[in-house]
């Protein structure tokens, strides 16, 4: 089954030292490396700050457009990893690995399965998309 694991933290009020910068990265870099070498990992990105996003809306047949997130909140969603994991127990503990669980969080959300009983006869987005 596939899991996303989302990732959220309170985005830096003020500059982190290159020092610190590194050491991030290379927790992350070697928590990617485990999932990529076992085989669960399908993709994963960090995002850009929160104030570069623009939401989106359609109303009325008009497209609107709003600068950065739809929700101020403390913590912003910052990236995430797409994975493969037997159930959510081996998602979960995937998760618990990931540098910002330690100082965030990570919502872990199971990927619909467009082939699922449950869905069938169901149009996938894909399909909607054309």
């Amino acid at each position: 089954m596939q899991y996303a694991l989302l990732i959220y933290s309170e985005e830096p009020t003020s500059p982190s030292s290159p020092e610190a910068i590194q050491a991030e990265i290379a927790a992350y870099d070697v928590f990617t490396k485990s999932v990529r070498d076992s085989g669960a990992l399908i993709a994963g990105e960090a995002l850009h700050p929160s104030p570069t996003a623009t939401t989106v809306r359609v109303r009325d047949g008009q497209t609107l457009t709003t600068d950065g997130p739809f929700a101020e909140t403390k913590e912003v969603f910052g990236g995430f990893y797409l994975v493969n994991a037997a159930d959510l127990d081996e998602a979960i503990a995937m998760a618990a690995r990931i540098p910002t669980a330690h100082y965030g969080s990570v919502e872990v959300r199971p990927v619909i399965d467009w082939n699922e009983p449950a869905f069938s006869g169901a149009q996938t987005p894909e399909a909607v998309a054309g």
